[in-house]
């Protein structure tokens, strides 16, 4: 059997309850796991449910148990079940190891009083049996004759079943009599309880078990086995539909803990219109895209969720791995090519803002075959698809979905909680497949443009701005890929620039550093747009100041501002957790929101400064309102810079006073000097005594004669690379050998192969995670600076060697596993090696 056999609310309340953290899958045994038999010694429980039991067991935070009314002793012969399955005899009194009731005195000695009442009243009745366990007896009468048995259990129920201390529980053909207060209910209370259980599925075909069902509420499921009246609501016809229910439980469980085949970050590709970003995997899947932008509730959510929490997938129909993945050159178009098979895959950059298109086109010769299942709201709302002459509808959400797919038969089928489309479809030399996801309207009339004419203007957006970059004679097609990448991640609408293109992708797979990237930070927008002047586009700088702007006027001051805002240049909500999804290759919680919003970042001004500054040179003027911006940096340094922060990697422990964030209020003052020199701008009395104040204080308290390096902050030994921007950032002479000697620290104490950690003191947080590719860049700045021109190209070779196959870098990487981690594509990472380019080029 299939679980598509199963009742679709069934299948539906499996899916919702295999997502809660802490799951306990408990049954009855006859009747359950095991077919009735005639002689209940040959009752033997199918394979199939001895399996998904045995499965489950051995996930992650998930416990099974079978409750039952036989004797333990008996129970574990019998049944013969696994010992990662928990076993509870005689409905409830009797528990295997860790769950062992202790009788005392008195109710040993009622134990015998009934005993011997009941082989009286049994005497020697045929077909009559009794079952003597630790803290019960059964009396059964299966196979006794009807009137017998009836005048056997009367005498039962109007003799010791009334004695004091007794409780009976009455099941099919037997009834037991135990001297400690016990049922099913209270058996499920108990595991539950034990294991911390957030949620349990009961299945059972006995009267006896609806005391279990009675103790389900909120999430829980109880599922009856058979006929007959139930507290139970979800019934199944036998022990074969059971095993069914484990197997389709086991899968959905697993899916959601561990996630499917996760492909390797680096491997995915982001498509952008800079409105909106998608991933796409080496096999054309769609696995991430948010509406109505990039920080906005997840559409599809695959890559954190598995297919389940929502995909756009295009494959041969026969199924064959894909030739190749490429963007068109100078272009954020996504080429996925298999034999005879090719889709192209865009993001159309024309339309009004509150659109999201998506293009994707499958030519060829070969068969595709395609699955549309979206999943809005992190797939947290039920979607109903309905089929239309011109594609499909989207029903059931806040915005308006639809795919025109004129002339594609589609399939449509649900989980019980949500519907999914499926189509086989052919195109042929001449007629490719044409396949449009519009969010944001209803509308699915056909464009006014063909569809090569739309590829070519999307297309064109890109190449005609990639004609106009300076790149530098060292690896130009991969600085050039990184360039479309950081424009990709800026929003030509606000002006405001993403900090990566995703949210809770890992630092430790598995582990739960997990952190929503989507907003723009300040310092590390200042940061991106920054290595674009460099490369020549002025655009997105311009952007993000008047984005900066417009949050500034909203603030009494430039000190007030937080760390990070929306896209919109709005203040974000309190930091979530997604616990329907189960996260990258199982790597809980998924998050949204950030809790750094509410940090104190002392270097966030250092950063804005340098950007006006470069912006200057290259226009040969400095705008008022840019001057304006730069003495209220400097005055809120004026203000705040002896403050402890939490610094450029926002840690969760206590304030300190950091080597970095006093760099880098230096920074804003030093560069605001030079400004108000260069252009003849009036310099306030004391940005100068103020400079050489903050440079002394990191001289003085920055540098630890213990470990000869610049450390973290001021009160310890521990090493950060960010406390290489001493030297960076020009508040000691590179030449210095205190800089020299912090370079050759750093780099025997945080630097792996290929990599470089950020620190490796406990901030706090379990776990552990990559090392950063702009911490690497960092290196090889500094290598440079301090005359070591060898180990920076050899760095730089091996960090270029962890792009992906399209260019593409994350945050981290694991140079142990050889696999990398974090946010993808990561804004740091991309102009880190854009910067490290120019450097070694001589740009």
């Amino acid at each position: 059997m299939t679980a598509e056999s199963l009742p679709a609310e069934l299948r539906r309340a499996i899916v919702q309850i295999a997502r809660t953290p802490r799951l306990l899958v408990a049954c009855d045994y006859d009747g359950t796991l095991a077919p009735i038999v005639t002689n209940p010694d040959e009752a033997r429980p199918l394979p199939e449910s001895v399996g998904a039991l045995r499965s489950l067991a051995g996930l992650h935070e998930t416990t099974t148990a079978v409750i039952s009314g036989r004797a333990l002793r008996d129970l574990a012969i019998l049944s013969r079940l696994p010992h990662e399955v928990h076993l509870v005899g005689s409905h409830g009194s009797e528990f295997d190891i860790g769950f062992v009731h202790e009788l005392d005195a008195q109710a040993r000695d009622l134990h015998r009083r009934v005993e011997q009442e009941l082989e009286r009243i049994a005497g020697d009745v045929p077909g009559v049996s009794l079952e003597v366990k630790p803290a019960s007896i059964a009396v059964h009468v299966r196979r006794a004759d009807r009137d017998a048995a009836r005048r056997v259990l009367d005498e039962v129920h109007s003799g010791p079943c009334t004695w004091e201390g007794v409780t009976t529980t009455d099941g099919k053909e037997v009834v037991e009599l135990a001297v400690v207060q016990t049922d099913k209910g209270r058996a499920l209370d108990t595991l539950r309880h034990q294991v911390g259980a957030t949620a349990a599925i009961f299945l059972g075909d006995d009267v006896t078990d609806e005391k279990a069902f009675a103790r389900l509420s909120g999430p829980d499921v109880g599922v009856k086995v058979g006929d007959g009246e139930t507290l139970a609501a979800y019934r199944v016809p036998g022990t074969e539909d059971v095993a069914t229910v484990l197997a389709f439980m086991l899968e959905e469980r697993r899916n959601w803990l561990y996630g499917e085949q996760a492909p390797p970050i680096e491997r995915l590709s982001m498509l952008s219109n800079e409105r909106a970003v998608a991933l796409v995997t080496p096999d054309a899947r769609l696995t991430w895209m948010c509406h109505p932008g990039p920080d906005a509730p997840a559409v599809f959510a695959d890559l954190l969720g598995g297919t389940s929490a929502g995909h756009f997938s295009i494959k041969p129909h026969h199924n064959g791995l894909p030739l190749g993945q490429r963007y068109l050159p100078n272009t954020m178009t996504v080429e996925t090519r298999w034999s005879r098979l090719l889709v192209t895959d865009y993001l159309e950059p024309e339309g009004p803002p509150h659109r999201t298109d998506l293009v994707r086109v499958i030519s060829g010769t070969a068969a595709a075959s395609v699955v549309f299942a979206p999943r809005p709201e992190f797939g947290g709302v039920p979607v109903r698809l309905v089929p239309d002459p011109q594609g499909l509808r989207v029903l059931g959400t806040s915005e308006p979905i639809v795919l025109r797919s004129p002339g594609v038969a589609w399939e449509i089928t649900s989980d019980g909680l949500h519907d999914t489309a499926t189509a086989l479809v052919q195109p042929t030399q001449d007629e490719p497949v044409v396949l449009e996801l519009r969010c944001g309207t209803t509308d699915l009339t056909a464009h006014e443009l063909s569809e090569p004419e739309r590829r070519a203007r999307a297309g064109a957006y890109w190449s005609d701005w990639a004609t106009t970059l300076k790149l530098p004679n060292v690896e130009p097609e991969l600085v050039a890929r990184s360039a479309l990448t950081l424009r990709g991640l800026c929003n030509a609408d606000t002006g405001a620039v993403l900090a990566a293109a995703t949210t809770s992708l890992p630092e430790e797979i598995g582990g739960v550093r997990n952190w929503d990237y989507r907003y723009c930070w300040i310092r590390d927008a200042a940061f991106t747009v920054r290595e674009l002047v460099g490369l020549g586009s002025l655009a997105e700088a311009e952007g993000y100041l008047r984005w900066l702007h417009g949050v500034l006027s909203t603030l009494a001051g430039p000190e007030r501002l937080h760390p990070l805002y929306t896209i919109n240049g709005t203040q974000l909500g309190a930091e979530a957790v997604i616990d329907s999804l189960p996260g990258y290759a199982g790597s809980r919680p998924v998050r949204v929101g950030n809790l750094a919003n509410h940090q104190v970042q002392l270097d966030v001004f250092g950063p804005v400064v340098e950007l006006v500054a470069e912006l200057a040179q290259v226009r040969g003027e400095l705008r008022d309102e840019d001057w304006q911006l730069v003495r209220a940096m400097a005055e809120a340094v004026t203000r705040r810079w002896s403050e402890p922060d939490h610094g450029i990697w926002e840690e969760r422990h206590v304030p300190r006073h950091r080597v970095y964030s006093r760099v880098m209020c230096w920074v804003t003052v030093d560069r605001a000097i030079k400004l108000g020199e260069v252009y003849g701008r009036e310099i306030p009395a004391g940005w100068h005594d103020l400079r050489e104040e903050i440079a002394n204080d990191v001289l003085t308290n920055g540098w630890n004669d213990e470990v000869q390096a610049f450390t973290t902050a001021y009160d310890g030994t521990d090493l950060d690379a960010a406390s290489l921007f001493v030297g960076l950032a020009g508040l000691i002479d590179p030449s210095d050998e205190r800089f020299q000697h912090t370079v050759t620290a750093i780099e025997a104490e945080l630097r792996s192969g290929s990599t470089v950690y950020r620190y490796r003191r406990d901030d706090g947080l379990p776990g552990s995670e990559g090392g950063f590719h702009l911490c690497a860049a960092w290196l090889i700045e500094a290598y440079l600076l301090t005359g070591r021109r060898t180990e920076a190209e050899e760095l730089f070779e091996q960090l270029v060697d962890t792009a992906g196959p399209t260019g593409l870098l994350p945050e981290q990487y694991d140079p142990v596993a050889e696999r990398s981690l974090g946010n993808h594509p990561q804004a740091y990472s991309h102009l880190g090696l854009i910067r490290c380019a120019k450097l070694l080029s001589g740009a």
